[in-house]
C-alpha cells in the first residue's frame, strides 16, 4: 500500500528546496504504483459508468429541488467496493478477484465524470433557458451540448494537474478524504463494514419513503405545523410546513450547521415577515398565494444576496486567482526528460481535445441559440481562464465557486450582448459549466495522485464516464422537467434556475422592468450579501459561527420554506450526533446522508418513469 508523498504541503521548507523534477521524480519512485497492480480495467470502468448513471440521476433529482450537488465518488467507493466483494465471495467462479484498490479509483473516476461534469448545468442554465423560452431544447442539440460541454470540462482539468497537483501540491481536501476512504475499504477494516452497511440501509429507507410518498400517496408531500399561523392563514399556505420527504434532512446533515440555522432564519424572515407583508401591500397577490407567487417576488432579494456574498468573498480570494495565473506561463514550460512524462497525459490531448470540443460548443451556440461566433470563442477562453481559477480555489479551500463565476460571466455577456437572454445564459453556461467540471475532475485527480495511480489511464476513466452520464442524464431531464411548469413547483423549486434567469432577465430588461419593492429588495439583498461575506473575512474565527451563511440565508428566499426547516433540522440532528457520540458521528454521518439521498432521489426518478409510461396512475 502507497503511502502519500512524504514532501507535502505541510512540509513547506522541504518543497521549496526540490525543483520541480524532483517532487515528479520522488513522487513516481516512492508512490506510484500504477504499473504494479491492475487500474483501467473494464470492469472497472463498467462499474463506474453504472453508479455514476445512478449518481447523475440522484444529483439532477436534488439540484433540481435544492440547487446544490453532492459529490459521488465517496458514495461510489463503498457502493463498488461492496458489490464487488459481495460477488466474489458468491459467486467466485464468475468474479474471480477482488477490484484493486486503483481499479476501484478508476471507477471513482468514471463514476464522477457521468455523475457531476455531464449534469452541471442542467439544474442551472438548462433550466433556466427552458424558463426563459418556454419550451424544452431539442434532444440532439441537448445531447451534444451536454457531452461536449463534458468534454471540454475534462480537457481543461488537464494542464492544471501537472502543475497544481504534482508541483505545488495543493491540498483538495475532499480528493485526499477519498483517497482515505479507498484505503480504508481496502484494509478491510470493521469500520468500512459498517459505513457500507449504514449506506445500504439509509438507502433502503430512502427507496420505501419515496414509493409510500409518491407511489402510494400513503405520506402527504407537505403538512401543516399544528396552530402555526401566518397572516390569519395556515402556515402551509406560505410553504412552512413539514414535508414527507428525508432528502432534505439528509441534505442538511451534510450542509452542516452553519447554513442548517442560516436557512430557517431566511424562511422565517420571507415567509414569515416579508411575504406576508408583500400581500398586505397587493405586491403578491392573495387569491393565487403559494410557493410560485411568492418565489416571483422574494427571488430578487435571495438572488442579489448571493450573488453579491459570492462576488465579495471571490475578491477575497485574490491572492488563490493571482497564483492561479502566475502558475499559467509554468504549465507550458520545458522540463528535462523524466519518467513522469510515460504516465502523464500530453499536452497534445490537451490541445486536441479542447479544440474540437470547444469548436463544437461554439457550433452548437451559433445554430442553436442564435449567438456570434465571435461570443463563442470568447466563451471557450473565459472557459479556460476561469477553469485555473476554479481549480486553484478548489485545491486550496475545497470549494468551487461555479455560482459565483456564473453570475460573473453572466453579468459580462450581458454588457457584451444587451437584451439576449438565450446568449446570456448559453455563454455563461459554457463557462461556468467546464470551469466547475474541471475543478471537480481536479479533485478526483488527486485522489489518484495520493494512491500512486497512473493519471493518464485515469484521464482516460473521467473520459469513458462522459458518454455513460451523457446517456442518461439528458432523457432523465425530459422525464423530471417535462414542461415549464415543473420548474419552480413544490416539487422542484429549481432555485439555481430561477437565479440563472433572474439575471438574464435583468440584464435585458434593466431595473425598470421591476417592481418598486422588488427592486428595494435588490438593493437591499445585495448589500446583505457583501456585509456578510465582509464579517466572513474579518469577524474573529470564534465568532465566525454566529455569522449567517449568506448561500444558506439567500438559498431560503428561493426553496419552499418547508426544504429549509427540514434541511435545518437535519443539520440539528448531525451536530448533536457529533456532540454526543463524536467517534460514530464520524463513521456514520455521511454514509447515512448519502444513503437517504441517493435512494429516495432514485425511487422519485423511478417513480417518474413508472408514471410516464402507465404503470402507476
Amino acid at each position: 500500500m502507497a503511502a502519500e508523498v512524504p514532501m507535502g504541503p505541510d512540509d513547506q521548507d522541504a518543497l521549496d528546496q526540490m525543483t520541480a523534477d524532483q517532487r515528479e521524480r520522488h513522487w513516481f519512485e516512492h508512490v506510484y504504483q500504477g504499473d504494479d497492480m491492475p487500474q483501467l480495467t473494464v470492469r472497472s470502468v463498467i462499474m463506474g459508468s453504472a453508479l455514476g448513471c445512478l449518481m447523475s440521476l440522484s444529483n439532477l433529482y436534488v439540484g433540481l429541488k435544492t440547487g446544490w450537488g453532492f459529490g459521488v465518488s465517496i458514495t461510489a467507493c463503498i457502493l463498488s467496493y461492496t458489490i464487488w466483494t459481495t460477488l466474489h465471495k458468491l459467486f467466485p467462479k464468475w468474479f474471480k478477484t477482488e477490484m484493486s484498490i486503483l481499479e476501484n479509483n478508476a471507477m471513482q473516476s468514471t463514476a464522477t465524470a457521468a455523475g457531476v461534469s455531464t449534469g452541471g448545468t442542467m439544474v442551472s442554465a438548462i433550466a433556466a433557458y427552458l424558463l426563459v423560452t418556454g419550451h424544452h431544447m431539442g434532444g440532439v442539440v441537448l445531447t451534444l451540448w451536454t457531452f461536449f460541454l463534458a468534454v471540454l470540462g475534462v480537457m481543461m482539468a488537464i494542464p492544471m494537474k501537472r502543475q497544481m497537483i504534482n508541483i505545488e501540491q495543493l491540498r483538495f481536501p475532499s480528493g485526499i478524504a477519498t483517497a482515505t476512504t479507498l484505503k480504508s475499504l481496502h484494509a478491510k477494516g470493521a469500520e468500512a463494514k459498517k459505513q457500507a452497511n449504514a449506506l445500504f440501509a439509509a438507502g433502503g429507507v430512502g427507496v420505501v419513503m419515496a414509493w409510500l410518498r409518491d407511489a402510494w400517496a400513503w405520506i402527504p408531500a407537505t403538512f401543516n405545523i399544528p396552530f402555526l399561523k401566518i397572516g390569519g392563514l395556515p402556515a402551509l399556505k406560505y410553504t412552512m410546513g413539514f414535508e414527507g420527504s428525508l432528502i432534505m434532512v439528509a441534505a442538511g446533515a451534510i450542509m452542516g450547521w452553519r447554513v442548517g440555522w442560516s436557512l430557517l432564519l431566511g424562511a422565517i424572515l420571507n415567509f414569515g415577515f416579508l411575504a406576508p407583508h408583500m400581500v398586505a401591500l397587493g405586491v403578491i397577490p392573495d387569491k393565487e398565494l403559494g410557493f410560485r407567487s411568492i418565489v416571483a417576488w422574494s427571488l430578487w432579494p435571495g438572488a442579489s444576496l448571493m450573488v453579491t456574498a459570492a462576488l465579495t468573498g471571490f475578491v477575497f480570494q485574490w491572492r488563490s486567482v493571482a497564483r492561479a495565473f502566475s502558475c499559467l506561463g509554468k504549465m507550458g514550460q520545458e522540463r528535462e526528460p523524466n519518467p513522469m512524462d510515460r504516465i502523464e497525459v500530453p499536452n497534445s490531448w490537451f490541445m486536441l481535445g479542447t479544440g474540437l470540443s470547444g469548436l463544437a460548443c461554439v457550433v452548437i451556440l451559433m445554430v442553436a441559440f442564435g449567438t456570434s461566433w465571435w461570443m463563442g470563442v470568447l466563451s471557450i477562453v473565459m472557459a479556460f481562464v476561469l477553469s485555473l481559477v476554479a481549480c486553484r480555489v478548489t485545491g486550496e479551500t475545497d470549494t468551487t465557486p461555479v455560482g459565483a463565476m456564473g453570475k460573473m460571466t453572466q453579468l459580462a455577456y450581458g454588457i457584451l450582448a444587451p437584451g439576449q437572454m438565450v446568449t446570456n445564459l448559453m455563454t455563461a453556461g459554457v463557462t461556468a459549466g467546464a470551469a466547475g467540471a474541471a475543478a471537480d475532475l481536479l479533485t478526483d485527480l488527486k485522489s489518484g495522485y495520493v494512491l500512486g495511480a497512473n493519471p493518464r489511464k485515469q484521464f482516460l476513466a473521467q473520459f469513458a464516464g462522459v458518454f455513460a452520464g451523457t446517456a442518461v442524464v439528458v432523457p432523465a431531464f425530459y422525464l423530471l422537467v417535462p414542461n415549464t411548469a415543473a420548474l419552480g413547483s413544490d416539487m422542484f423549486p429549481a432555485p439555481a434556475a430561477q437565479v440563472w434567469f433572474g439575471v438574464a432577465k435583468l440584464m435585458s430588461k434593466g431595473l425598470e422592468s421591476l417592481h418598486p419593492t422588488a427592486q428595494m429588495g435588490l438593493l437591499i439583498g445585495g448589500l446583505a450579501g457583501i456585509l456578510i461575506a465582509l464579517l466572513e473575512q474579518f469577524v474573529p474565527a470564534k465568532f465566525k459561527k454566529f455569522v449567517p451563511s449568506p448561500m444558506g440565508l439567500g438559498l431560503a428566499f428561493v426553496i419552499p420554506g418547508f426544504n429549509s426547516i427540514s434541511m435545518f433540522l437535519g443539520a440539528l440532528i448531525a451536530l448533536l450526533f457529533a456532540h454526543f457520540k463524536p467517534k460514530a458521528a464520524d463513521t456514520y454521518t455521511i454514509p447515512l446522508a448519502s444513503g437517504i439521498v441517493a435512494g429516495e432521489s432514485l425511487m422519485g426518478v423511478a417513480i417518474a418513469l413508472l408514471s410516464a409510461t402507465g404503470y402507476i396512475k
